[in-house]
């Protein structure tokens, strides 16, 4: 009995200490969340500039449809990153991503200060990429120096679903989801794509225009 009441008063082994808390572990699920949310919203932008881009250059304009080209593989790569993003743990994103999107973001600004007159209708949805883009970027970067503070500690996936409540994940998702919607809807409204959506209401109403259906 004394051997082991001594156990369990004496000085601590310094290998056998308590491993420190993860930090936040309902912040780091709910930028996750957010992060992969602005990558569906980007990638869903960049393919509405490939639509517009590629109905420019149905004239002489051919050297659009390059950039429309590759607007779409960046927008498919993204809503393919997105899903990789919010399927791995640990969560996937390197320097590489994060200089990509940095170059995607220079790119969004170019196109926004140097427009043609043929695409500067386009300026509403570049800034809306623009904006996601810079999303992901500041939520990869909080992401990665919150994992380089756990490093002295568990693994970032060693209890993570456990910990985290769903009441405050699931209000994080509904918020992140209508942060994302209001930036990428303007966007999606401004280009080709949007321009030539039905309005709503208007679905499925065949009557003739002049004719008021009873």
């Amino acid at each position: 009995m004394a051997a082991s009441g001594f156990a369990a008063s004496g000085p601590a082994v310094p290998g056998a200490a308590a491993a420190p808390a993860r930090p936040a572990s309902d912040a780091v699920a709910a930028v996750r969340l957010v992060t992969g949310f602005a990558g569906f919203g980007a990638g869903s932008v960049n393919l509405a500039i490939a639509s517009s881009f590629f109905a420019a250059a149905a004239g002489p304009a051919q050297p659009l449809g390059l950039f429309g080209a590759a607007a779409a593989l960046w927008g498919t790569a993204l809503l393919a990153g997105a899903i990789v993003f919010l399927a791995k743990e640990p969560a996937a994103g390197g320097r590489r991503v994060r200089y990509a999107l940095g170059g995607a973001a220079a790119v969004h600004v170019a196109a926004i200060a140097f427009a043609a007159p043929r695409t500067s209708g386009l300026n509403l949805t570049q800034l809306s990429a623009l904006l996601l883009t810079l999303m992901i970027i500041a939520s990869l970067g909080w992401l990665g120096r919150t994992e380089a503070r756990r490093e002295g500690g568990p693994r970032a996936g060693s209890g993570t679903a456990g910990s985290v409540r769903p009441g405050r994940l699931l209000a994080a998702a509904f918020a992140g989801a209508v942060l994302v919607a209001g930036i990428a809807t303007p966007g999606l409204a401004a280009s080709t794509a949007g321009q030539y959506a039905v309005p709503h209401g208007e679905h499925g109403n065949l009557a003739p225009a002049g004719h008021h259906q009873r």
